[in-house]
């Protein structure tokens, strides 16, 4: 199984039903500055309990800045049994650019 690509506008089409666990993969830093409303900042250090804490059919984007370190990100995920994996096209850029109104600080 691989991971599956997905839009800015598909991810906040489905974000208010409260369907997707949001996996952004940017430095804390960046993070802290602005995110998706409920995404977990992913790391290498909270990377085992993520998977831990996560169901294998739990659909889960992962993003980055412009949606290419992502892919690999979501690969990996779904390579250790991750069945609804997703990278984000255009990374968290496109969705400050396109959804200004909803970034979380």
């Amino acid at each position: 199984m691989s991971f599956k690509h997905i839009s800015v506008a598909e991810v906040r089409n489905r974000l208010d039903s409260g369907e997707l666990v949001i996996a952004d993969i940017r430095d804390a830093g960046s993070f802290a500055s602005g995110h998706i409303p409920g995404a977990e900042n992913l790391s290498n250090a909270n990377l085992a309990q993520f998977m831990q804490d996560k169901e294998f059919d739990d659909a889960i984007v992962v993003v980055c800045y412009h949606g290419i370190s992502s892919q690999g990100a979501a690969n990996y995920l779904s390579e250790q049994g991750f069945e609804n994996v997703f990278s984000m096209d255009g990374g968290f850029t496109q969705w400050a650019s396109e959804c200004a109104d909803c970034v979380e600080r």
